[in-house]
């Protein structure tokens, strides 16, 4: 089995722990349950399936029921409280603690450059804007971002995208990109992650209202009424296009500037308050 700094989500870690268990010996739901001193035999088959929620109390005796002690029980605990936060950001507040856990373990999370990469606007900005200025300082890269970031900001995050392997650089020490698209997988932790990152990307989209001239940007929109059936065919669309985009633009190497594509449609009523009658 995995080690558990390779899981962000305690249920699955859970499930596995189980699944490993009964290929090796038979285990079942109700020995698990009897070992964390569960009265149902199938609480924690529950817990792993996401119908129930792993009680405050029982956190410990879950844990040491799979031989968790020290720095691993520590992650396990913060794994728990990171599943069931309410906020993202008491969520990044306790991904934090679980990358300082895994860290004085000399233990790598999997999803660290994945949250680390999709935390700052800079870094998808820079991924694009780097390769295409062979030879440019930090300074001159810095000058050419909207918004302005200093050097020290534009060198750090350069720093953490060679460390990620998301460029590298190439004979003559220019940035070159490893992949011409990255997107983010299906884990627990980098949606909390991206929802931030719309919100940066939002706040630069307002200004770029006023400070982008008209002929370099474009906003549109619509209001519209739609039933669940109509805004499952549009998100599909939409989806549809945004991948035709990525192909359009990664057709050729070169870059003359790097934008950003915004591509929001979300409700403007309360579906409860819509339903109501008279």
């Amino acid at each position: 089995m995995k080690d558990i700094f390779e899981y962000t989500g305690y249920r699955q870690y859970i499930a596995d722990f189980y699944a490993e268990r009964k290929v090796k010996s038979g285990f079942t739901w109700r020995e698990f349950a009897k070992l964390a001193q569960f009265s149902s035999s199938v609480h924690l088959k529950y817990v792993s399936e996401g119908r129930f929620n792993l009680g405050e109390e029982a956190v410990d005796r879950v844990a040491k029921s799979m031989g968790l002690a020290g720095a691993r029980l520590d992650y396990f605990r913060a794994m728990v409280e990171f599943d069931h936060a309410g906020t993202d950001n008491v969520k990044k507040e306790i991904f934090e603690r679980m990358l300082s856990i895994a860290k004085q373990s000399n233990a790598k999370v999997i999803e660290a450059d994945a949250y680390h990469y999709f935390d700052s606007w800079k870094n998808p900005v820079l991924r694009e804007l780097a390769p295409a200025m062979p030879g440019a300082k930090p300074l001159a890269l810095a000058k050419a971002c909207r918004p302005k970031v200093s050097a020290a900001e534009v060198s750090e995050s350069l720093n953490f995208l060679v460390k990620a392997n998301l460029l590298s650089k190439d004979a003559d020490g220019n940035y070159v990109q490893t992949d011409k698209v990255v997107t983010a997988g299906p884990m627990e932790v980098t949606p909390v992650v991206i929802r931030g990152l719309h919100r940066q990307m939002g706040e630069i989209a307002l200004d770029a209202i006023e400070g982008v001239p008209q002929n370099e940007r474009l906003f549109s929109g619509v209001t519209l009424g739609v039933t669940r059936k109509a805004y499952d065919e549009i998100v599909a669309v939409i989806d549809a296009c945004r991948r035709k985009i990525i192909e359009i633009a990664t057709r050729e190497n070169e870059t003359d500037e790097v934008y950003r594509l915004n591509v929001q449609f979300f409700p403007m009523t309360d579906k409860q308050g819509l339903n109501k009658k008279g």
